[in-house]
């Protein structure tokens, strides 16, 4: 074999090299994100399994480590739809159960500890709002900029599949807005969660055997002004009426705390008192 034989051997050889390296990578990135994806689906599942747990103390010292699971799961498969919102439910459940309850039973104990739990609260909240706003993104292009554009045009879009999403997003932001009533800018965003909640309410209004009403009962209670419009005496009326119908069909075990803020559906028996 001459020198240019052995020249074209030695390209063609380093050809496949490549090319064998190139797909031995390709494969093993399509199966670490087919491996995600699969332990993603099995984490955003094990929500039921914390819901059915009857000792809320257990549930909440393995939540933060389900919740960071899911977060690093996430830099690894940015757009996975079932761990967004497992991670936007989940972090707007911990931080009223577990933070925020904290923050209320402080309050008249110690002001800065009860201060410094709120401040958490919303920082969690707001965590959980992002992850739901950025389902959302992934399902309607540009969505979350088109909400605080025009909230109620930019809820049209949303289909009954998507309740969930539009539930827990309002959820973790009305959350969010009631522990931080000296931010204007957040206070501000209360038309964007009613065109949240709103569109949620229009598509299933049983959704999760009427968590929408419980939060619309709360909501509009503690909403300024909301007895000067002329739909928010209707609005709680009903809702106190379907949430009725409601619990008569669920486990009375099931049934969330009152409370004076817009409170989420809450894992498990969402009290530890």
């Amino acid at each position: 074999m001459g020198e240019k034989g052995v020249f074209q051997f030695e390209s063609r050889a380093r050809a496949v090299a490549l090319a064998v390296a190139l797909v031995t990578t390709v494969d093993c990135a399509t199966v670490k994100k087919v491996a995600i994806n699969k332990l993603g689906d099995s984490l955003a599942a094990s929500g039921t399994t914390y819901a059915a747990d009857d000792d809320p103390e257990l549930v909440g010292q393995a939540l933060p480590f389900g919740l960071k699971l899911i977060e690093s799961l996430l830099a690894e498969s940015p757009k996975h739809q079932r761990m967004l919102l497992a991670a936007a439910s989940g972090f707007t459940q911990y931080a009223y159960v577990y933070v925020q309850q904290d923050a209320d039973m402080a309050e008249g104990l110690d002001f800065d500890r009860a201060t410094a739990l709120r401040g958490r609260a919303g920082r969690l909240y707001l965590r959980a709002r992002d992850y739901g706003l950025r389902a959302l993104d992934g399902r309607y292009r540009a969505f979350s900029q088109k909400l605080r554009r025009d909230p109620k045009q930019a809820v049209r879009c949303a289909k009954s599949s998507d309740v969930p999403l539009l539930y827990w997003t309002a959820a973790a932001w009305g959350s969010a807005i009631s522990v931080s009533k000296d931010n204007p800018d957040l206070v501000g965003d209360q038309l964007i969660v009613e065109a949240l909640i709103d569109r949620a309410f229009a598509l299933d209004p049983d959704f999760d055997s009427g968590a929408i009403h419980e939060f619309l009962i709360s909501y509009e209670l503690a909403r300024q002004a909301s007895f000067r419009t002329k739909t928010g005496p209707r609005r709680i009326r009903v809702a106190v009426e379907t949430r009725a119908a409601c619990r008569s069909r669920r486990p009375a075990r099931m049934a969330p705390p009152e409370s004076r803020h817009a409170a989420p559906r809450t894992l498990a028996a969402g009290s530890r008192g």
